[in-house]
């Protein structure tokens, strides 16, 4: 594996990454991406030739829309066959909703994209965005034999590239802010970039990359607590144009007997709805029929998630309904792995 001259575009979406701070206000705020090079001279030690793409308005993540998954994929494919690499510069906060999303949007994905963004701006004196930038492009520009090594969406931070749809936010305050606790990491940084092949996700030869550009946000998120009302759950289930609910259920896909419970989401099934049983554990998979708890959901065919994180599940579940995948297959599509998101 060696590491050739190679085009990268930076797509510069907004969040703590590209922000410098106002001394006389204290607040942050974004700066032009265009001094790139001046901020990061050791940019111009890499092997590359580096260009850059900046919303016109940079958003914080938390402000981030399917719309601007959308764009974000739009811009790549746009761009595609002009550079070898993408880099997404993104808020950390929903970057691995970002991540989720793209791997869906982006089919038969050849090159890699990744996406990274840091917890301090890249002006602070102990920042971690010029680590997880340089570091980035550098994995974006691995080539072997003419191809690119990585050929999916990655989410890098802290030293370790992740398949970015199997990555959550843990941390708010640590440099290590993300983890992947159903799938091991793809790209380990220390004195080398050690790659880990047997991880990524096998070439699709010969196929042409396509672009989805159609997402339904009919989708609702639902987490079981201890004592639930269940008139919330109702007032859920039967919101106008409704399509789908992720349910976070307990451990393996536990979930309560109580029959007024179960009748909602029948009757829910019955009208169209599709309910998908994740856990809200951090790590594990949802294994229905293991307990008791979780029979009489899969008696009623509730759609299993497997070990699917909760954002990979609400971005597929737009990305499914928005390409229009019929009733009677919607099932069997979810529990299937397309992007190497689920076992």
């Amino acid at each position: 594996m060696i590491t050739v001259k190679t085009n990268i575009l930076l797509i510069y979406t907004g969040g703590t990454i590209g922000m410098v701070k106002d001394y006389n206000s204290g607040a942050l705020k974004a700066f032009d991406f265009n001094k790139l090079l001046k901020s990061i001279p050791e940019l111009n030690q890499l092997e590359c030739t580096i260009n850059t793409i900046s919303f016109d308005d940079p958003i914080d993540s938390s402000d981030m829309h399917p719309k601007d998954w959308i764009r974000i994929a739009s811009i790549i494919e746009e761009e595609y066959d002009g550079y070898d690499g993408f880099v997404v510069l993104h808020g950390s906060d929903t970057m691995s909703y970002t991540a989720s999303a793209l791997s869906f949007l982006l089919e038969n994905l050849s090159k890699p994209v990744i996406c990274t963004g840091s917890q301090l701006p890249i002006g602070d004196l102990r920042t971690d965005a010029k680590e997880n930038l340089i570091t980035s492009i550098q994995i974006a520009s691995l080539h072997h034999n003419g191809k690119s090594v990585i050929r999916e969406v990655g989410l890098y931070f802290e030293y370790k590239l992740y398949r970015g749809n199997r990555t959550t936010k843990i941390n708010a305050e640590h440099f290590q802010a993300f983890a992947s606790l159903n799938h091991p990491h793809l790209v380990e940084s220390g004195v080398h970039l050690n790659v880990f092949h047997e991880y990524l996700l096998p070439y699709k030869r010969k196929k042409k990359i396509i672009v989805h550009k159609i997402m339904d946000e009919n989708v609702a998120v639902v987490k079981l607590f201890p004592g639930m009302s269940l008139f919330v759950l109702e007032s859920i289930l039967t919101t106008t144009g409704l399509k789908a609910l992720v349910l976070e259920t307990y451990g393996s896909g536990n979930a309560p007997t109580d029959t007024l419970f179960l009748d909602l989401l029948k009757k829910a099934i019955s009208n169209g709805i599709h309910v998908i049983n994740v856990t809200q554990c951090s790590g594990g998979s949802v294994i229905m029929g293991q307990y008791e708890t979780s029979t009489a959901l899969k008696k009623m065919q509730v759609i299993n998630g497997k070990d699917i994180t909760t954002e990979a599940a609400i971005t597929k579940v737009m990305y499914m309904l928005g390409a229009g995948v019929s009733s009677e297959l919607f099932k069997s599509v979810f529990e299937t792995s397309l992007r190497g998101e689920m076992i």
